[in-house]
Order: structure tokens, then C-alpha cells, then sequence
């Protein structure tokens, strides 16, 4: 019997309570599509949105996730933009991380203007689920809607609305990753820096 080898951890660190359960199912949705074999541990640490930049907060998370992660773990940061130009606010977070933990593989994925935006990116293959109709229609520009949240409300029924804890991961699990990857730069980031920290 072949020796599988150690598992490839890899340590979210998300900012939202959905991410929680939602970044590893994206994680390992991703590890699938390139048939990754090795056996893979995905753990998160979460941090209340909007603390990320303070002063030291980084660096702090980033020690609880390489305890976490072990001697070879990877870190992927993965935060909305919002207000934030993804542009300028990535990079920063990528310098402080390195600089703080130079000896982990660390990439940062700051998703335009939130996480839901690529559900939007892939919007037709999400009906009929978490109450979202069939057919639906999405936007021309999935990653300039600023309330990516309330657009999928606005498409349940009424008295029904988007809840991240609850259909984030559901979600997660079922959007057509190729199309998403075609129209959100934002998300075809999220795919390609997934692929460099398995490799």
C-alpha cells in the first residue's frame, strides 16, 4: 500500500461567520478540480471584519494560523473588499504578511466588492437552490453590485432572505466554478492562489 504522505494544510483566515463553514468547501472544491491526491486539512481562523488592518492584528492571527497549520502549513487571507480598493488593500495585507511570516507560503484574495459577488459570476447555475428561482437572471457586472447579499435576497421569495451562516457554504458547494472564474477576476484569483498553495 502506497505511503499517502503528511496532509497539506492549508489555514483560512476569513473575516465573516459564513466564511467559516464556506471557505473550506471552496478550498477543497478547488483542490478537486485538479485532482489534487494528497490528503488535505483545511482549518479557519476567523477575525472580525473591519480588525484585519489594525495595528498588530495581523501579525497575531498569522502566528495562531502557523501554529495551526504546522511546520508546513500555508496561509490564505481572504477578505472582502467593500469600501477597500482591492488593488491597493491585497498587496498591503501580502507585504505585512510576509513580513511577519516569511517562512510560510502565504496568498491573499481580496474578493470585489464581497465573497457572495461570485455567486453572482455564476448566478444561472444557483437556481432552484437556497430558495433562489428558476430561471435567474444575473447582473452584467457581478463585481460591481455593491450589496452582492441583497441581490440574492431580492431573488427569494418574500419573507425569505440570503443568510450567510446558513447558504454561504451551501452555495459554495454548487456554483459552476469555470463560469465564475470567466467573469470575476476577483474569483479567478481565489481559484489560482488555492492551486499554488497545494502545489
Amino acid at each position: 500500500m502506497t505511503n499517502p504522505g503528511p496532509p497539506r494544510t492549508i489555514v483560512a483566515i476569513v473575516e465573516g461567520h459564513g466564511e467559516v463553514a464556506a471557505a473550506p468547501v471552496l478550498i477543497r472544491r478547488i483542490a478537486a478540480s485538479q485532482e489534487f491526491q494528497s490528503r488535505l486539512l483545511v482549518k479557519v481562523v476567523r477575525i472580525g471584519r473591519y480588525a484585519l488592518p489594525g495595528p498588530g492584528v495581523l501579525e497575531s492571527v498569522l502566528e495562531q494560523a502557523a501554529r495551526l497549520g504546522g511546520a508546513d502549513g500555508r496561509v490564505l487571507i481572504l477578505v472582502d473588499a467593500e469600501a477597500n480598493c482591492p488593488a491597493e488593500f491585497g498587496p498591503m495585507l501580502l507585504r505585512r504578511a510576509q513580513s511577519a511570516r516569511g517562512d510560510r507560503r502565504i496568498r491573499v484574495v481580496v474578493a470585489k466588492n464581497e465573497y457572495e459577488a461570485w455567486f453572482l459570476a455564476a448566478a444561472e447555475s444557483l437556481a432552484g437552490r437556497a430558495g433562489l428561482p428558476v430561471p435567474i437572471q444575473p447582473p452584467e457586472d457581478p463585481e460591481a453590485v455593491r450589496d452582492a447579499k441583497g441581490w440574492l435576497s431580492s431573488w427569494m421569495p418574500r419573507n425569505h432572505s440570503y443568510r450567510p451562516r446558513v447558504d454561504q457554504a451551501a452555495l459554495s458547494a454548487a456554483f459552476d466554478m469555470e463560469r465564475a472564474r470567466e467573469v470575476s477576476p476577483s474569483f479567478d484569483k481565489m481559484y489560482r492562489a488555492v492551486v499554488e498553495l497545494l502545489s
